[in-house]
């Protein structure tokens, strides 16, 4: 399937699907994060009318220089023209045309400070506001359970927190807070034209109503057509993320070629729907440029010996006033309307629940036996690491049981393996242990307390994981290891990276320890990256210590290394060890072997081997194995 036949049904690509155009359910949940600025709302709001005052101020004055100065009216009355002088009249020892030049410079100048603080105080209240609200996505995000990350894409986590506020700020920029004082400026300058001539205001505004229905239908026809640009941007950017991040399969299976057809094909039709929306904006642009002649028109017409030259001037010019905000009707509509589907997204989100909860503190308080009146703490209870599951089920969809009626303990200190082929359900122990997900039945202890019954931090705190796939953070090495906790200093960072005899390789970077690292340490080998992950999780002093798949990407050489840190890393912790090298596993004290999310045997290696039974099969099979991966090489 193309990749165009496919983003036409994948909601995916409908990310940037446009809806309401106002929508005041949404407005009234975005209003808590403007209301701490409202002090910049007032002030743009009190700057408005001032606004409006410069903006009309520069017609006025050059009406007053026509009518008093340069064309004086011979024969027609305005009824205004006397007012006007009269309002303007300079010092008598200043010629009055430099006295109306220099208002005139004074109003442009006054209209352009004011217009600067205007547009400032918009856009500082609007991205101020999206501060808070970019801060609330993101913690929000944090908060949420792993199930969660399994099935939302990351793309649109990341498109929530940067594009879609920055689309909702822009609606407090040059959205709402602009249409809203277009209308107030469109009203003011249908009154003003009113009360200097009422019958050339009413010859002039004919043409508005029928300028209004052209208006509303184009408005339609624009929506369309900026929906389809968002949707066709949408499915670039997702084939291109797609495409980046495969790098390395479509070179390997030379599907350059494909991947750039199936591209021209989403970049035209972006490219088309570009093209009907800037012909609808421009058909748009040129109905009221001509609405705008026609007014010019109709003001000669009917003016002439009607009115005088400063008169037809002032309605000229505040008609063209007048008529400037519907120019930009196509790009305000479309600013609204993203903005809305970008809050409606984002308010998604953050509804969102978080499947897993913290307990309430009094349940913190009964489960470690802590009265009211005791002035212990949680963290102050004994910490020895014993683990217990009991008749633990968990399935991730309704009832396909990952994990069925298993239950095993741990004592601390003790180190034990899970075993058993691939989705026998080890990895999802690992996960209801640090409590990435709930148990659906049954229930797992830590020092005989319930893990719903201990905060998520102070779990975690408890639990040391080393994982297969080490991700490591842009920054130094000292800053991966240690995290940037203020409680790690340098001295244990070195002491952690020298027990894991990773010392020796961090010596030879280029600043040791202070050497920046690429994006997930791409600058490292696997090995390399492993050993940064045992000092990680050494340095961090839980007592329950993880290892899943730890030593499967290692080489033999490394691993001799590894190994010698391995014991540094066992010392004194309860230790969980996943892996399905079998090898790395025969000195564990206890070896559960799961079949199909059931455990089947549990012993000694020796023991289970004298067994016969399904770990014996197991290690027969990779025993074999590896003789014939041996005797290829």
């Amino acid at each position: 399937m193309s990749a165009t036949r496919g983003a036409a049904h994948d909601p995916i690509f409908e990310e940037e699907a446009l809806g309401k155009v106002y929508d005041a359910h949404l407005v009234r949940r975005l209003w808590p994060y403007v209301l701490p600025y409202w002090r910049q709302v007032v002030a743009t709001l009190l700057l408005a009318a001032p606004l409006f005052i410069a903006e009309l101020a520069p017609a006025w004055i050059i009406k007053v220089g026509l009518d008093s100065v340069i064309v004086p009216p011979q024969g027609v009355g305005t009824g205004t023209s006397d007012l006007a002088t009269a309002s303007l009249q300079g010092p008598a020892i200043l010629p009055p045309l430099i006295w109306l030049a220099g208002l005139l410079l004074f109003a442009i100048t006054t209209k352009a400070l004011l217009q600067y603080w205007h547009l400032t105080l918009m856009a500082r209240t609007g991205q101020t506001a999206m501060r808070d609200l970019r801060r609330d996505v993101f913690e929000h995000i944090q908060a949420l359970h792993l199930a969660f990350f399994d099935r939302y894409p990351v793309g649109r986590l990341v498109t929530r927190a940067t594009n879609d506020t920055e689309n909702v700020a822009e609606m407090f920029s040059s959205g709402i807070v602009a249409a809203v004082t277009d209308l107030m400026k469109m009203a003011v300058i249908a009154v003003a034209l009113f009360l200097v001539n009422r019958r050339l205001a009413l010859w002039t505004f004919t043409i508005v109503p029928l300028l209004a229905v052209i208006a509303l239908l184009f408005r339609w026809r624009i929506r369309e057509a900026f929906r389809k640009v968002r949707v066709r941007i949408a499915r670039i950017n997702a084939t291109l993320q797609e495409s980046i991040t495969g790098m390395k399969v479509v070179q390997l299976f030379r599907r350059e070629a494909r991947n750039a057809r199936d591209f021209e094909t989403l970049n035209a039709s972006h490219r088309d729907a570009w093209l009907d929306s800037i012909r609808y904006d421009a058909a748009l642009f040129a109905v009221v440029e001509a609405a705008g002649g026609i007014s010019v028109a109709l003001i000669v017409s009917f003016g002439w010996g009607v009115a005088t030259a400063g008169t037809l001037f002032l309605f000229i010019e505040w008609m063209r006033l007048f008529f400037l905000p519907l120019r930009d009707l196509s790009a305000k509509y479309s600013v609204m309307q993203s903005a809305m589907a970008s809050s409606e997204r984002i308010f998604q989100l953050l509804d969102t629940e978080p499947a897993i909860r913290d307990p309430e503190p009094r349940a913190v308080e009964a489960s470690h036996g802590l009265g009211a009146s005791n002035e212990a703490k949680p963290s102050d209870v004994p910490r020895a690491g014993e683990v217990s599951f009991e008749n633990v089920w968990f399935a991730y969809q309704d009832e396909d049981w990952v994990l069925r009626d298993v239950s095993f303990r741990v004592a601390p200190g003790e180190r034990v393996a899970f075993a058993g082929a691939t989705g026998a359900g080890k990895t999802t122990i690992i996960k209801l242990l640090t409590r990435f997900y709930e148990v659906s039945r049954g229930r797992i202890l830590l020092d005989g307390v319930d893990l719903r019954d201990i905060p998520q931090s102070a779990l975690r705190g408890r639990i040391a994981m080393v994982l297969q796939d080490v991700f490591l953070f842009s920054g130094t090495v000292a800053a991966n290891i240690g995290l940037e906790r203020d409680d790690i200093d340098r001295a244990q960072i070195e002491a952690a990276a020298r027990a894991v005899q990773a010392h020796r390789f961090i010596e030879r970077l280029p600043q040791g320890y202070d050497t920046v690292l690429r994006e997930r340490g791409s600058d490292l080998s696997a090995g390399q990256r492993q050993l940064l992950s045992f000092a990680r999780a050494l340095v961090h002093g839980a007592d329950v210590l993880v290892l899943d798949e730890a030593t499967s990407s290692i080489d033999p050489e490394t691993e001799l290394l590894v190994e010698q840190g391995m014991h540094a890393l066992f010392r004194r912790r309860t230790s969980l060890v996943i892996a399905h090298r079998l090898s790395t596993i025969q000195d564990a004290d206890r070896i559960y072997v799961l079949h199909r999310g059931q455990v089947v045997e549990r012993g000694a290696h020796r023991e289970l081997l004298a067994a016969g039974g399904y770990y014996h099969r197991l290690h027969r099979l990779q025993f074999r194995r590896d003789e014939t991966r041996a005797a290829a090489s």
